[in-house]
Formats: structure tokens, C-alpha cells, sequence
């Protein structure tokens, strides 16, 4: 179903997003880098992990929330570009109430041999909308 819910967004079709993770209070969403999501110097561009956090947490939060649910709002320190490799962001719900939960997503790039290296850190707040 969670994956259903990804292909049908047009912007993840877009960036080739892909849910590899899904259930328990966690999410892993994976991006495969291309020339078209880097920025002048290279790198993947920020808004690119943005989407990845913002979409990942929002997921992470639908397996306490239930499906029907909206990012309030989240926040996102980058740490180091994401030079090269898969981008993999990590969510775990941290808080879940009856109709709000908090998560934290860890945003790595992963290379050939599995090697994760952080580039940034996110926390949301997802609400249930149904």
C-alpha cells in the first residue's frame, strides 16, 4: 500500500524515489543520484534531501497515524554535501499521539560497499488528517 501511495505522487515518479522500508514507526526512502538533481558543484541539491526528509517522515508517521495524514512542518540541518552514492533517508517516529506525530530522519549517502556518510538532519511534525 505505502509504496502504491509513492508511485502515485508525480514529483516522487520525478526524482525515482524509492520506499524500502515501511512499517513499526520507521520508513526508509532511497534516491539514486542523476545530473538532473545536482546542484552547480555537483552535488545533490538540497532540495532534493528536503523532499526525501519531508516525504520519508511523513510516511514513518503514516504507520502510527494511519494513512491519511499532512506534514505540519519540519526542519532540516545539512551537515555535508551528498557527494556521491544512494541518498537513503532514514525516519523513526519518536512521538505519536492520537493525532500528531514527531520524527526524526537521518540523511546518508550510501556507497558501492554499504558505507553510510550523514549529510543532514530532519525533524517533522506530521498530523493525522482523517
Amino acid at each position: 500500500m505505502a509504496r502504491k501511495v509513492l508511485d502515485a505522487q508525480p514529483f516522487s515518479r520525478l526524482v525515482g524515489a524509492r520506499l524500502t522500508e515501511f512499517g513499526a514507526g520507521r520508513a526508509v526512502l532511497e534516491v539514486e543520484p542523476r545530473d538532473e538533481l545536482r546542484q552547480q558543484n555537483g552535488f545533490l541539491h538540497g532540495g532534493v534531501l528536503s523532499y526525501a526528509a519531508d516525504n520519508v517522515i511523513t510516511f514513518a508517521a503514516g504507520t502510527e497515524l494511519g494513512p491519511a495524514v499532512l506534514t505540519a512542518g519540519f526542519s532540516i540541518q545539512y551537515v555535508r554535501p551528498a557527494a556521491s552514492g544512494v541518498l537513503r533517508a532514514r525516519a523513526e517516529v519518536v512521538h505519536a499521539g492520537r493525532r500528531q506525530a514527531v520524527v526524526r530522519c537521518d540523511l546518508s549517502t550510501v556507497d558501492e560497499e554499504g558505507a553510510e556518510t550523514l549529510c543532514a538532519v530532519a525533524q517533522g511534525t506530521v498530523l493525522s488528517a482523517g
